[in-house]
């Protein structure tokens, strides 16, 4: 077994300006509607989402991601040059062809090979575990995994009645959202604890993939789109989803972390993918047991940014030292589709 692993070089999430009330979500959606009204304050009452981010008009998915990602290489002293593969990670994309880590990397001037990983919001997890196996390799020495999110554009303003906005309500908390990771070969040396990523272990519940779906197209063409039924708007079951990853996490997230070796209280920080409160309290409770103390709880503020959920929140363990050097941090995805995953890494 390879004694190299990928160690974590630096984190930048990059937050469009442009913040919207839950408020002014509703305001406009009955400004776009025909007479529908939304019950005030129902969507935060359900979500917990306070408001949320929201990209420009003209903004790609592919903006967001490069926008964090020269941030990042400023702050490591990266050149592009430096950099061995590129892999763009998100739900969103600016387009159905080409990949959109060509265009990420054309704006960033790499000259590296590049490619995507798309698993709905577990999307950075997914390209952290492919990283991780890469450098393993000894493939590639420098990794830049690239995220841009602009989900809110799947969010349907204009409803008929008060059952197709109970279908799209978890949209109107969408937020908008680029990041980036830099990961790095690093050997383990034999008297101390490896550095990197450690272990990472995926499920999927695959027969729910119909509960939640944006049936079409890229950023450019949703930002196109037109008529109320347009086919590019979110849509959920939400008790399908949630009975899906439920048991994902309840069943899944245990044995992850009996295969390696780890329990909840090894961790300094622990993030996971925040989608509404109540499912963070269900996370926390008895029969999961995620201790509520090692969370950063992004949601409120920043609202579903969907796969830079868990860089948002890596960010700020580090930035506000909830996170240091040699800590075990876990990140755990729970994801349309529906699939759960959990990752173990020592800064």
């Amino acid at each position: 077994m390879s004694n190299v692993r990928a160690h974590l070089a630096g984190v930048a999430v990059h937050l469009p300006e442009r913040w919207v009330s839950m408020e002014e979500r509703e305001a406009q959606v009955a400004a776009a509607s025909d007479g529908f009204v939304p019950p005030p304050g129902l969507i935060t009452q359900l979500t917990g989402v306070q408001g949320v981010h929201l990209s420009d008009d003209d903004e790609q998915a592919s903006d967001l991601a490069v926008s964090a990602a020269r941030k990042l290489l400023a702050d490591s002293g990266v050149q592009p040059a430096e950099v061995d593969l590129m892999i763009f990670a998100a739900a969103s994309q600016d387009m159905m062809e080409p990949a959109t880590s060509h265009i990420v990397a054309a704006k960033l001037a790499l000259s590296c090979p590049v490619f995507d990983v798309k698993n709905a919001c577990n999307s950075v997890l997914n390209a952290l575990e492919v990283t991780q196996a890469l450098i393993a390799s000894g493939r590639y020495r420098t990794v830049l995994i690239t995220c841009g999110e602009a989900p809110s554009v799947s969010a349907r303003l204009r409803v008929p009645d008060a059952s197709a906005f109970a279908r799209s309500l978890p949209a109107y908390g969408f937020s908008d959202a680029g990041a980036a990771l830099l990961l790095t070969a690093e050997e383990a040396p034999r008297d101390q604890p490896p550095r990197g990523i450690l272990g990472c272990r995926f499920a999927a519940d695959s027969a729910a993939w119909s509960s939640a779906t944006v049936p079409h197209g890229g950023i450019a063409s949703l930002r196109r789109r037109s008529g109320p039924e347009a086919p590019a708007f979110f849509r959920m079951d939400s008790m399908r989803m949630r009975d899906s990853l439920r048991a994902l996490g309840r069943d899944h997230l245990h044995r992850a972390l009996d295969d390696l070796g780890l329990g909840f209280d090894d961790f300094a920080f622990i993030g996971v993918h925040q989608v509404a409160l109540a499912d963070l309290d269900e996370l926390c409770g008895p029969q999961i047991g995620v201790p509520r103390d090692k969370l950063i709880v992004t949601l409120p503020r920043h609202g579903n940014v969907a796969s830079a959920s868990l860089p948002l929140q890596l960010s700020r363990a580090i930035e506000t030292g909830k996170a240091h050097p040699g800590d075990l941090v876990a990140l755990i995805g729970l994801a349309a589709g529906s699939s759960a995953g959990l990752l173990a890494l020592r800064l």
